[in-house]
């Protein structure tokens, strides 16, 4: 939780238990339970009041913590198969949701509806999502691979400087991501039992790799093409 104080976990049998982590040896305080046949991922909300938990009936459940016992208070559903992974946007308003089905969704956790169209590549898979500090990127790792970032504004795919291609090792599989808190490197996890880390810092600030690239400031043109959305027309070099 954001405080430090409760651990959560998931589990096959489809529980999420709850840890006392003030404790030691620390101990088992809530188990939330629903007709979920699996747990594959749990996220507290930033604000410690909500816990997401995907499972392997392809749905997402929202756990009120405010309230003793913690009940379910809503269901989201859209996923074909499993949900293996779920985050928070820092901000708290926006659920992401990664499945078996290749895609990422993006839910509203005012309306607990989904936002616009599931985020989709050619992953196989998607087992992990995370966002930037800020909250307007979005990586997601999966079977294939490869690591996709995403625009959360636009739902449109980002590749890597100026190429519009996903980010690929040797990973046989990506497992797991996560931004540093600077957003300025990104850390993957693969099935080849590698570690990678990207320089993603021109998702922080653009104009120091569009200068390196083309060596020249862009054209208003070019600006238009391929930096929007983004910031405002200026030179870059």
């Amino acid at each position: 939780a954001p405080d430090g104080k409760t651990l959560a976990s998931g589990g096959a049998d489809g529980a999420v238990r709850l840890w006392d982590m003030t404790v030691t040896p620390h101990k088992e305080i809530a188990k939330l339970t629903s007709d979920q046949v699996g747990v594959f991922s749990v996220a507290f909300a930033p604000d410690g009041k909500t816990l997401a938990s995907g499972g392997a009936d392809g749905a997402v459940r929202l756990w009120d913590m405010t309230v003793t016992p913690h009940k379910e208070i809503a269901k989201l559903t859209g996923h074909q198969g499993e949900v293996s992974s779920v985050a928070f946007t820092p901000d708290g308003k926006t659920l992401a949701s990664g499945g078996y089905d290749g895609t990422v969704r993006l839910w509203d956790t005012d309306t607990r509806r989904q936002i616009g169209a599931p985020l989709t590549g050619r992953q196989d898979r998607v087992s992990s999502v995370a966002f930037t500090r800020d909250g307007k990127t979005l990586a997601s790792g999966g079977d294939d691979g490869t690591v996709r970032l995403w625009d959360t504004d636009t739902r449109r795919q980002i590749g890597a400087p100026l190429t519009g291609r996903p980010l690929t090792g040797r990973h046989d599989g990506v497992s797991s991501v996560a931004f540093t808190p600077d957003g300025k490197t990104l850390a993957s996890g693969g099935d080849d039992g590698t570690v990678r880390l990207w320089d993603v810092s021109y998702l922080v600030d653009p104009l120091p790799f569009l200068c390196a690239q083309v060596g020249r400031s862009f054209t208003a043109e070019e600006w238009e093409r391929y930096v929007l959305p983004g910031p405002a027309y200026r030179k870059s070099c």
